[in-house]
């Protein structure tokens, strides 16, 4: 093949399809073919550290990427277009494949110095991502990767009408742990052994009761072919006893409990869930705790996504200080467990912690409490982050915790701050307490009662609130390394919160406002604000993505602190990251201050009116 062929080849194939024809002719000039018959070993880059990127041009490659498994079936094969060889090229270490060829092959065989600068483009880099993100899914599906093979019998289901007598008769027979309603509309809804002894013996009601006036119409529902561990996620996230699974038509066809995705190796945080749930003591509690970070790494190793894996350890937070909480009010007989709601602000409460992640909070006290009986309450609160200690956890001591005067108060004040900070958000520190409340979500209490989040539905009604946000928004810049690393000369670290993760946020969370969404997750806001004069589609798309890759980047090394004996936090030595991941936060980074300046013109040259209106047509 000759080089004008070859540049024709490559400019059809990522990543190289991104080249100019120059930059294409350069590589195909500099490049070697070569031809391999059936079985002929084309590389081993577990012996010897491969200093090329490989092209199938025509033929299938066979790959294995685990050194020690060589006697099996190959992990993947390649097609013709297919790229390998280019994790050890850039690494510059024997981290596999080894690649032997199926029938007549030819490759193309292309030198580090001209592949490389192909790996460090946006293309480059975006194709890297999903390499990487595929390689981390197993090759064959897991036990119990849908509900479907979760359900073990049929649901038993009731007419509304039927007895509650007749119904606890029906699931003693069946040995059910509970019994679907369904209602003429089409609507479900469940009774159990819980909610028959609250009505029945508890409050006194007759035997004789409909099973319609009984029934939990807010019981979880997901739809056969579902997958389990998006269905563990909802269970968690409800923090429910039972999900009913029906079919599309919304049919019930059956009822799973937290014990039975115990067996799942998708679901594998259940039974700490479970355990968490029920611990007995606060010793109990602590000692679940340490299993939390294993947990997580088993997830992220059987390829459930990095997003997915920080959704369930925020679920397992939630559980955390749930917990916390019903072990310092059972002490406290003087206060009442039901007189507040606890908010989980931050990472947590928009469901993207990691174990670096502090716990910030806030409370929200139903009715007429007194100055006295918060102070009361905010010392039980500190016994609630006492607990959390024990447990691993911790909440910044001078930041957004609710044993904090500015973080505990009733509803009517939150609402009177709320308007004040909306009104005059450069006082009071009006525009950081915005910030931080517009991520509440509420985990304890009447999820209702929380009033200030409300304060902030409409913010495009204040044009100049929502100029001073966006300030305050783009003020923290992406950057690769800080000037006051470079100025002392410290070791070449980056900090991933606050040099990247946090400008996205940032941006997500004004974009969301701008919109009126009350989306709480990241890619959730960009995704709703996507579109606009200030957010085009595109550039929220970019951020949804490079999110994705600074949050798995994130994670990973924060397991890999903790399995090295470290405290886990968000600076990551540069000299400890691997060539492909250095590439991945570099792109990373120019994308967010792309994004960043862009939305900094626009602000100067549209007014705030326009700037959630939609973009422009091409």
């Amino acid at each position: 093949m000759d080089p004008a062929e070859l540049t024709a080849f490559l400019a059809k194939h990522p990543p190289f399809d991104s080249l100019g024809d120059a930059a294409l002719r350069a590589v195909a000039e500099g490049s070697r073919v070569d031809r391999f018959a059936d079985g002929e070993l084309v590389l081993d880059a577990f012996r010897d550290p491969s200093v090329e990127v490989f092209v199938v041009l025509e033929g299938r490659v066979r790959l294995w990427n685990d050194a020690d498994d060589r006697g099996g079936g190959p992990d993947e094969i390649v097609p013709p277009g297919g790229v390998f060889g280019f994790s050890a090229m850039l690494t510059e270490s024997s981290v596999g494949p080894r690649a032997v060829a199926v029938g007549e092959v030819r490759v193309a065989r292309i030198p580090s110095a001209l592949a490389g600068p192909v790996f460090t483009s946006r293309r480059g880099a975006r194709f890297l991502a999903g390499m990487v993100s595929a390689a981390r899914r197993p090759a064959v599906a897991p036990t119990y990767s849908t509900v479907d093979e979760l359900i073990i019998n049929p649901p038993l289901v009731v007419e509304p009408s039927t007895p509650v007598d007749e119904v606890a008769r029906l699931m003693t027979e069946r040995r059910a742990p509970c019994a679907v309603v369904q209602f003429p509309d089409g609507a479900l809804g469940l009774i159990t052994d819980s909610l028959l002894r609250t009505w029945v013996l508890v409050e006194g009601r007759p035997p004789s009761t409909p099973a319609q006036v009984v029934a939990d119409r807010s019981v979880p529902v997901t739809v056969l072919g579902d997958s389990a561990a998006e269905a563990l996620l909802l269970l968690l996230e409800r923090d429910a006893e039972f999900l009913l699974v029906t079919d599309r038509a919304g049919k019930p066809r059956g009822v799973i409990c937290p014990r039975d995705f115990a067996v799942s190796p998708t679901t594998a945080g259940v039974s700490l869930h479970e355990r968490l749930r029920r611990a007995g003591s606060v010793d109990d509690l602590a000692c679940h705790a340490k299993a939390i970070p294993a947990v997580l790494a088993d997830l992220l190793s059987r390829g459930l996504a990095s997003g997915r894996v920080i959704a369930v350890y925020s679920t397992v937070v939630d559980t955390l200080v749930r917990r916390a909480i019903g072990f310092v009010f059972a002490e406290r007989a003087d206060l009442s467990v039901d007189a507040f709601t606890w908010l989980s602000l931050g990472s947590n409460g928009r469901r993207e912690a990691v174990l670096s992640s502090d716990v910030d909070s806030a409370v929200a006290f139903q009715g007429a409490v007194t100055p006295a009986e918060i102070t009361r309450y905010r010392e039980a609160f500190g016994d609630v982050y006492g607990v959390l200690a024990r447990a691993g956890l911790s909440g910044d001591e001078h930041g957004a915790i609710a044993r904090h005067p500015l973080f505990a108060r009733t509803n009517d004040d939150w609402w009177a701050a709320g308007l004040e900070w909306r009104a005059a958000p450069e006082e009071h520190n009006g525009a950081m307490m915005t910030s931080l409340m517009v991520d509440g979500r509420p985990i304890h209490g009447d999820p209702g009662l929380p009033a200030v989040t409300r304060v902030f539905g409409d913010l495009r009604a204040s044009p100049g609130t929502m100029r001073l946000l966006l300030r305050e928004s783009l003020s923290k810049r992406a950057k690769s390394r800080s000037t006051r690393h470079l100025l002392t000369r410290q070791p070449d670290t980056f900090d991933i919160k606050a040099h990247a993760l946090l400008p996205i946020v940032n941006i997500a969370r004004w974009a969301a406002l701008s919109v009126g969404s009350a989306a709480l997750p990241t890619t959730e806001r960009l995704r709703a604000a996507a579109g606009s004069t200030m957010l085009p589609e595109e550039h929220a798309s970019t951020l949804v993505e490079v999110f994705g890759v600074l949050q798995r980047l994130r994670l990973r090394y924060q397991l890999m602190q903790q399995q090295a004996g470290d405290r886990p936090c968000d600076l990551i030595t540069m000299n400890r990251m691997s060539s492909i991941d250095r590439c991945l936060l570099s792109q990373a980074v120019r994308e967010i201050s792309s994004v960043q300046r862009r939305m900094d013109n626009v602000s100067r040259f549209v007014p705030a009116e326009g700037w959630a209106a939609p973009e422009p047509a091409r």
